[in-house]
């Protein structure tokens, strides 16, 4: 791949694309050596879902997403552990710094997976493949884990590209090779053309991009509109958006699959408390308080709904943030057993300090526990301190609380 374009000399654009070899699993391997080559899935409740799954787990059909009953019916010798988000956290830390140090315009796209324009880089460090062999060993002598990774003119041929060859792959689609490339290419395979939109082009006879490209642009428009003039600029392999550095968080939330479906007010309310303190670090971490608190219930029957809450001031106080998530529950006349609880806080606002004369007693005694238990938690880890509330809660025969599914969003 060349990073000119002599006839025109003009810059052609190079985006590379990182993606981690199952990462969550590959985190647990390299930290229990006795845990490499066997078949291991992030996911223990057999309520819930895998959130990931070994590339030995994945010889037995399993799969992210895929019921933790299904997974153990087909590999009942896998290894299935709670997952530690911290520590894959911290280990994405680590592999976004190698990156960051190695390319100048680097955007996030999740825990495991990043892009950067290295566009006009040749003349400093060669092809472009030159720079993806040393990120790749950077990263592996920093972390002990592989990646994948893809080059190619535009973001979305370059996602295409890190998964064509897992694991520890780099492939490379030129420009001129992309019209061939594309020609290949499963429908499937292009971001953001999912199951139902498969389902619903197999109705119109379109089973490949070339069956795209035989229709013109307009007809796709008239047919999807903003997704028929999407797909057929990917069929065209044309995607102009920018690779754009992160920007910060929008939200944190937490969600817990329980073991039982259940009623039982209390216990919805102990499990919104420990959500409460996960979510109320995570927003102190981020220095911001936050002015929206957002219920989530799903039931029995997969229905759900959301209930929102803004408050009078933007807060980063757990205790604030499960009372609010509280009164939320309350106002709820829950029709059917609940499957899934978790609260929410968005609505950002920068961290100030707040006038002494408007300082309320309670929220700074409230400020200091949270600040107390933070410095704790740093310290000595996950587990190592709970609220009363939080760990009585193993004493009534529902499980760890703490171990089970919990998800946080924004940063990732």
């Amino acid at each position: 791949m060349t990073n000119t374009d002599p006839s025109r000399n003009v810059c052609i654009r190079v985006v590379l694309h990182l993606d981690m070899d199952a990462f969550f699993t590959s985190v647990e391997q390299a930290d229990n050596p006795d845990l490499r080559g066997k078949p291991v899935v992030i996911g223990q409740s057999l309520r819930g879902v895998a959130s990931a799954a070994s590339y030995e787990a994945r010889q037995y059909g399993i799969r992210s997403a895929m019921p933790i009953v299904q997974a153990r019916k087909l590999c009942p010798h896998a290894v299935f552990l709670p997952g530690r988000m911290s520590r894959y956290r911290e280990v994405s830390g680590q592999v976004m710094e190698v990156m960051r140090s190695l390319c100048p315009v680097v955007e996030q796209a999740s825990v495991d997976e990043a892009y950067a324009d290295v566009s006009g880089m040749g003349r400093v460090c060669g092809p472009p493949e030159n720079l993806a062999r040393r990120l790749k060993a950077e990263i592996l002598g920093r972390t002990g884990l592989t990646c994948s990774v893809g080059i190619a003119p535009n973001k979305f041929l370059a996602k295409i590209a890190s998964d064509w060859n897992k694991p520890d792959g780099l492939t490379v689609i030129r420009p001129d090779d992309v019209p061939a490339f594309l020609q290949a290419l499963p429908l499937g395979k292009i971001p953001g053309v999912g199951k139902h939109m498969l389902e619903e082009l197999g109705g119109m006879g379109v089973t490949s991009i070339p069956d795209v490209l035989a229709r013109p642009r307009q007809y796709w428009i008239d047919a999807l509109g903003k997704r028929g003039a999407f797909l057929h600029n990917r069929a065209l392999g044309i995607d102009d958006s920018p690779v754009t550095p992160e920007s910060e968080a929008q939200s944190c939330s937490a969600e817990n699959t329980l073991d039982r479906d259940t009623l039982d007010r209390e216990l919805l309310e102990r499990w919104l408390l420990a959500q409460a303190e996960r979510v109320g670090r995570e927003v102190r971490a981020l220095n911001k308080k936050g002015l929206t608190v957002t219920l989530k219930i799903k039931f029995h029957d997969f229905s759900s709904i959301t209930r929102s809450k803004t408050l009078p001031r933007p807060t980063d106080i757990t205790a604030e943030i499960y009372a609010a998530a509280r009164r939320l529950l309350a106002a709820e006349k829950l029709p059917r057993p609940v499957r899934l609880i978790g609260l929410g806080v968005s609505n950002f606002r920068a961290m100030q300090a707040e006038l002494p004369l408007a300082a309320d007693p309670r929220r700074g005694r409230n400020r200091l526990l949270d600040q107390a238990m933070d410095r704790i938690l740093d310290k000595f880890g996950k587990g190592s301190i709970l609220r009363a509330d939080v760990a009585s809660k193993e004493t009534e025969g529902t499980g760890d609380l703490l171990s089970q599914k919990n998800r946080t969003t924004g940063g990732e």
